[in-house]
């Protein structure tokens, strides 16, 4: 199957998820609310959403495993694997706040090579396959252009469970808040990757990650004509729990702050 046909189908049910994430999130209540971790949280919105994903796929490619965040499915040495996070940002959605999105990737062994988020709240489908550019609402995007620090508006995500770094993270938010525009946590990793392709941010950076987090806004970010790594520069920035993106311009003044304080 062409990645092409494969985004489009991930397209639609991303958006059929959605859907059903959207009318939901009025009926959560407190007993609802699961903790796996002090400040991680699931719901039955989220483990539902997941079951909806992984049965569809196994029929759009039933040569696939699976990467999930809710355990739905697994992989067992699988070439091609999707990595689902059914609802990333589920802290937000709980507390009514937008984005939180349905973010959809294929692997291949270890590229991601489509991918789909689609962020609530405004209605808003990003997607992208390897060689086929980056999409947003049918409109293609791009990164921006910006060079220097005092140009850009950059996005970040704040340690909520491992908080090794956080002396050095704090003095690295402290340069890029005096040298920015700005700073911005959202609360989605997917939905800030898709936010630098499509160039409302120039730079995000987070550690703690996981696979299910960006898979899908990685191969929109390329697509987009950004880069990406881990925080050393090597390309560990799938399963390696941290990344640094941002358009091509910008990247070297920006992985260079980020090296200095956290690789």
């Amino acid at each position: 199957m062409e990645l092409k046909t494969i985004c489009q189908s991930i397209e639609i049910l991303a958006q059929e998820v959605g859907q059903f994430v959207r009318q939901e999130r009025l009926k959560i209540t407190n007993d609802d609310i699961e903790l796996k971790g002090k400040a991680s949280l699931v719901t039955y919105v989220d483990k539902n959403a997941e079951e909806m994903i992984v049965s569809a796929l196994r029929k759009l490619l039933p040569e696939a495993g699976f990467i999930t965040e809710e355990g739905t499915a697994s992989a067992s040495g699988e070439q091609l694997k999707w990595v689902i996070d059914p609802l990333d940002g589920t802290t937000n959605f709980i507390h009514g706040i937008f984005p939180h999105s349905v973010s959809i990737a294929l692997i291949d062994g270890e590229e991601p090579v489509a991918g789909v988020v689609y962020e609530i709240g405004q209605d808003e489908l990003f997607l992208a396959w390897k060689g086929g550019g980056a999409w947003l609402n049918g409109q293609a995007i791009s990164v921006s252009k910006t060079e220097k620090h005092e140009d850009t508006l950059l996005a970040t995500g704040f340690p909520y469970y491992n908080f090794d770094m956080l002396g050095n993270y704090l003095k690295l938010l402290e340069f890029f808040m005096i040298e920015t525009r700005g700073m911005r946590r959202m609360g989605s990793a997917a939905v800030d990757l898709t936010y630098v392709a499509c160039g409302r941010f120039d730079g995000f950076f987070e550690h703690a990650l996981h696979a299910w987090d960006v898979a899908a806004g990685i191969i929109i970010l390329k697509e987009a004509g950004g880069k990406v790594s881990d925080f050393k520069g090597g390309d560990d920035f799938l399963f390696g729990k941290e990344i640094v993106a941002s358009n091509k311009n910008y990247f070297p003044a920006f992985f260079q702050k980020v090296n200095e304080f956290l690789g």
